[in-house]
């Protein structure tokens, strides 16, 4: 279980493409394999290479589902240290509200 604070190290597509490919050449076992490449278990190989075998992308999907619904990545900030810190921030989301949905604001801000 992750531990709250606990980063996850992220891999290129390409990195774990080229893993796929050495295990499945290789001929060498999850956990050889994995302590070769630095990673922290042999279960991301493993998911990797099921993946692979099933057709599906390498690519980290939920980084592309959350840029796709949520128009701000990461976590928002909460804490400022200034008043106009925090008015510069709420500026600048409304700004990049209306410029990712330009048709939810009609004459005068309001939707018709």
């Amino acid at each position: 279980m992750a531990k709250k604070g606990q980063t996850f190290q992220r891999y290129a597509e390409d990195f774990k493409r080229k893993a796929v490919m050495m295990y499945e050449n290789g001929g060498k076992s999850y956990q050889t394999l994995a302590n070769e490449l630095g990673l922290r278990s042999s279960t991301q190989l493993k998911d990797w290479v099921k993946k692979y075998k099933q057709g599906e992308p390498l690519d980290d999907q939920r980084e592309k589902e959350a840029r796709e619904f949520s128009p701000f990545i990461g976590v928002p900030k909460t804490k400022f240290k200034t008043v106009e810190e925090e008015r510069d921030y709420l500026k600048a989301q409304v700004e990049y509200l209306k410029k990712r949905y330009p048709n939810l604001h009609g004459k005068d801000g309001f939707q018709k």
